[in-house]
């Protein structure tokens, strides 16, 4: 397939931030597409080359990539440069310099889709000494062939600024529409994008198999299956009114959410955001395969920091010093930690998911022995608001957030924000009653000790039904030093000058950021805003909704992706009940 049709359908894309006329583009250049490139497709789209899974990253710096134009053009390093200083865009700035090559190619090779993928592959893969030659080697090969327009994409593709604001749900729209005609399909595709965390192999078995091939999708051991999240309740009281008179209730642990994938000594540990972090737990992967009684296994846990002389849990701030690529010999033994169980999603060859959680519990205390290290999340049977109470109490007493509050009967549902698992966490002292996970998406520079950093960050909610991230308020407070400088050292490779199209703000930053970041704040309380798009028109026509006095709590929630974040649906939520709580208020 000549990548100059994939080219041009990115440029289509840039050119609009409407989620169906993105979705229109997708049809089209998914029905011009051979079904073995599908795939490589997707995965271009989305700016990578596979599944987050499987941790394949480019890694090209913009030092290479220039030299790479240098060459490839003939033209001095300083005007290619001069060229990026104007707009911002070094992939458009290629396409300008190359615009002006004197140096005709006769011998110019095809670019394809298969040419550049397997090209940028290769320059994934390169290790040693001689990498950053081979990388410059291979990435002037393409731009000697590439037309201008194909080079810039090229360029964009390799640093990791191909902002087409195009997430899943839209690919899975798009391939709905194409293979079966009817966007509703969807449904389909997403059950097999849940229990394999693969859009490429998703998109490679609808086109060569159709809706009934990916309707045999099953659970892969080693593949991450997308985990469940909870919806937010403030009370005991709105617990029992959604959930009736007996559910389950598990301490709520401050730690690191971990799937654990198990067959005999090989084991696999997968993040929240379904990163590979094995290499952080060295002593998982050697200690928990004596406490497996199934052939295979895939486990949901906590990794939790303890405090090794009381055993008493420590925040998840502690596990951050894990997040290392060397000395982690030293970092797991000063942080210890115990891995926590709290469900079986797979076990000796079949799937869990569709057993309602109090036999999956069952199944998980029968194929898993406890000790020291390995041990079940607390849980108990909940019949009303006193043993609640009592249960949440024993879980702040013990070091925990709060609860997690889980129906009996119903199946697991993977990739969904569901309503049959609750989270209730101990009261800030705030009116909110709890505190939300909010995206990073623009900075101010600070002044006086913050100069040299960002002093203000602008953070925004996920809108789950337009795929986007909306601004709700501006932090500054509650940062130490300390954070402010990890914060700095985490954002700013992902300084962007054009504010990517997922976000919307009305409100100008400094700086924009990529939305890959989640920092927890609290807030007095929530306000409607003429500024901030959180919710907009969910409350009143023209406005959206802010956070008052928000402040940063200390937590960065490395772990979760930003569709885990706190979204418009529970931000409108919660400020419906801070009004019902003031009303109750004002009528005593």
């Amino acid at each position: 397939m000549e990548f100059s049709v994939l080219a041009n359908s990115f440029y289509k894309m840039e050119s609009t931030r409407k989620r169906l006329e993105l979705t229109q583009f997708l049809v089209e250049l998914f029905e011009k597409t051979p079904i073995e490139v599908i795939s490589k497709i997707v995965y271009l789209i989305q700016g990578k080359l596979r599944p987050d899974f499987e941790g394949v990253e480019l890694g090209v710096a913009e030092k290479i990539a220039i030299k790479s134009i240098s060459k490839s053009s003939g033209i001095a390093i300083k005007k290619i440069e001069e060229e990026y200083r104007k707009g911002g865009d070094l992939g458009h700035a290629a396409s300008v310099i190359l615009e002006q090559k004197t140096q005709m190619t006769f011998l110019a090779e095809d670019i394809t889709v298969e040419r550049v993928y397997e090209t940028l592959f290769r320059i994934a893969n390169l290790e040693g000494s001689r990498s950053q030659d081979m990388k410059m080697k291979y990435i002037s090969s393409l731009l000697n062939d590439a037309t201008p327009m194909e080079a810039s994409y090229i360029l964009k593709i390799l640093l990791g600024s191909l902002r087409l604001g195009i997430a899943e749900n839209t690919v899975m729209d798009a391939l709905a529409i194409t293979f079966s005609g009817d966007k509703k399909n969807r449904s389909v595709l997403q059950h097999a994008y849940n229990v394999s965390s693969d859009l490429g192999k998703v998109a490679e078995t609808v086109a060569e198999k159709g809706m009934k091939g990916v309707e045999k999708f099953e659970i892969a051991l080693f593949n991450p299956i997308r985990p469940m999240l909870a919806d937010r309740v403030k009370s005991e009281e709105e617990t029992l009114e959604k959930f009736g008179e007996r559910f389950a209730a598990e301490y709520k642990l401050d730690g690191e959410r971990v799937q654990l994938h198990i067959k005999g000594k090989e084991v696999l540990l997968f993040s929240r955001s379904l990163e590979n972090i094995s290499s952080y737990y060295p002593d998982i992967i050697e200690k928990i395969p004596e406490n497996i009684l199934a052939e295979n296994i895939i486990l949901e846990a906590e990794a939790v920091a303890i405090n090794e002389n009381t055993g008493e849990f420590l925040p998840f701030q502690e596990l951050m010093h894990r997040r290392r690529k060397y000395k982690i010999e030293k970092a797991v033994t000063q942080y210890p930690i115990t891995v926590n169980l709290f469900d079986i999603l797979y076990c000796n060859g079949k799937s869990c998911l569709e057993l309602g959680y109090e036999e999956r519990r069952e199944k998980l205390e029968k194929n898993v022995k406890e000790d020291n290290f390995t041990k079940y999340i607390p849980m108990s049977v909940i019949k009303n608001k006193s043993e609640i109470e009592e249960f949440m109490e024993n879980s702040i007493n013990s070091g925990s957030e709060g609860l997690m509050l889980k129906m009996l009967d119903k199946p697991y549902q993977a990739g969904s924000r569901g309503s049959h698992w609750l989270k209730l966490k101990r009261e800030y002292q705030n009116e909110l009653g709890d505190s939300l996970d909010l995206v990073v998406i623009g900075g101010f520079f600070g002044k006086g000790r913050r100069t040299g950093s960002y002093g203000t960050l602008l953070l925004a909610t996920y809108d789950e039904d337009e795929d986007t991230f909306t601004s709700i308020c501006k932090v500054g407070t509650g940062f130490s030093d300390e954070d402010l400088d990890q914060i700095y050292q985490i954002l700013n490779p992902k300084v962007t000058i054009k504010k990517n199209p997922r976000i919307t703000s009305e409100m100008e930053a400094d700086v924009w950021f990529e939305p890959e970041l989640v920092i927890e704040v609290v807030a007095s309380e929530i306000t409607l805003s003429p500024i901030h798009k959180a919710a907009i028109n969910k409350i009143r026509k023209g406005a959206g909704l802010a956070l008052r006095f928000p402040k940063f709590t200390g937590k960065i929630r490395i772990e979760k992706a930003v569709e885990d974040a706190s979204t418009n649906e529970e931000i409108v939520a919660l400020y419906n009940g801070q009004k019902k709580v003031a009303h109750e208020k004002n009528l005593m």
